[in-house]
Order: structure tokens, then sequence, then C-alpha cells
């Protein structure tokens, strides 16, 4: 099993930040995006059950509308690459039979095997919540891939920036999203920092230890 060392861990972790002016002229390489990708797709989520999508949104033109339901912020325009995290408004049984049917086929297990598995996540999510409840459960499933992903990006040295400061319902409709039964949650911008962006240079503020790590 290959690691990391755990000193560089730390390094990484202290030296992201939400970086707030991109070089948008610096281009992540095909590769690294390639990871980042896959660290997207191998996020964990309750059950397994992925409500989610990634809107990998690669139109320039489409980039820049997006500027004005983001609080005018540039980084969804001037970074290299934006992810909009989005999640399912409805989850039915058939997004159920449809992982069951995706665990069968890599398992290569039969589906009557995981009936009893199929029943519990029908009885929790789908008869067990009501629209919001079910909304709500999966967005915090959406923070889940955005976590990874921000660290997933320091690790490779890669900036990046969670941005809540967006209008998801515009978010929404310049995307097409509300036609497709989706809704934003968040985004991320990556790239490179450019040279004169000062919060690079500014020290983190996080409490102490023995304020937030409690043990009992």
């Amino acid at each position: 099993m290959n690691t990391i060392h755990r000193d560089q861990l730390i390094n990484q972790l202290n030296w992201r930040y939400a970086t707030k002016q991109f070089d948008a002229q610096r281009k992540i390489p095909a590769e690294d995006w390639a990871a980042l990708e896959q660290a997207l797709l191998l996020t964990p989520s309750s059950y397994g059950l992925q409500p989610w999508k990634f809107i990998m949104v690669k139109d320039p033109a489409a980039r820049e509308r997006l500027v004005s339901a983001s609080w005018g912020q540039r980084q969804v325009a001037d970074a290299s690459h934006l992810v909009v995290f989005v999640v399912k408004n409805h989850l039915t049984e058939k997004d159920i039979e449809d992982y069951i049917d995706r665990i069968a086929q890599i398992r290569g297990v039969p589906g009557k095997s995981l009936e009893g598995f199929r029943d519990m996540m029908v009885g929790s999510i789908v008869n067990g919540m009501d629209a919001g409840q079910q909304k709500a459960w999966a967005a915090r499933q959406a923070y889940i891939a955005l976590g990874n992903f921000l660290n997933s990006a320091a690790l490779l040295g890669i900036d990046a920036c969670p941005m809540e400061g967006i209008e998801p319902e515009k978010y929404d409709a310049m995307l097409g999203l509300d036609r497709q039964g989706l809704s934003t949650v968040v985004a991320a911008a990556a790239g490179y920092r450019r040279a004169d962006d000062s919060y690079a240079s500014l020290k983190k503020v996080r409490f102490p230890k023995e304020q937030v790590l409690v043990e009992i």
C-alpha cells in the first residue's frame, strides 16, 4: 500500500486556502484533473448511494454568466475548472434499484441476496423521508464530496475555493438543472493562485486543539 508521510499531509493542508484570485492563464494538467475526477467518484456516502452529480462547467461563456449568480466572485470564471455539486430533488425506489443492480454487477453477487439492504434503504430514505428531508440528507452527502475534493486538490498542489456564496436557484436555471430534477448545493473552483492574491500569505486562524478536540 502506498502512503504519504504525515508531515506531507499536514504541510499541504496548511498550504491550501480558499483561493480568491486564480491565474486565468494557467490550467490544470489533464492527468491531474483526471485524478481529481476519480477522487470525486471515490467519495464515500451514506449507504454508498451517491445521491449526487458533479457538473463540470467547461463553457467559458456559461462560466461568465455564473459570475452574476455568485455575488460577483470571479473565481467561477477565472479558475481552470469549475465543479458544481448538485443533488437529486427526489429519490425513488428506482434509484435504490439502480444502486442494487450496480452492486450486483460490480461484486458479482445475485440481486436477490441484497433484498434486505434494498428494503432498508427504501424504508429509510424513500418512505421514511419527505422531499425536504431527502434533499437535506443528499446535500450533506454532497458536502462530504466537497471536502474530499478540496483535500485531494491540496495533496496534488492544486488550489481550490469552496463556494457557498452563490445563488443556487439561478445556477439551476442557468445550467438547466431544474429541468433534470437536480438542485445546486455548492460549487468549487480549482486551478492555481495568482501571485498577487493577498489571501495566500495570511496565517490560518483555527481554534486551539484543546477547544476543538474533546475526549470523553
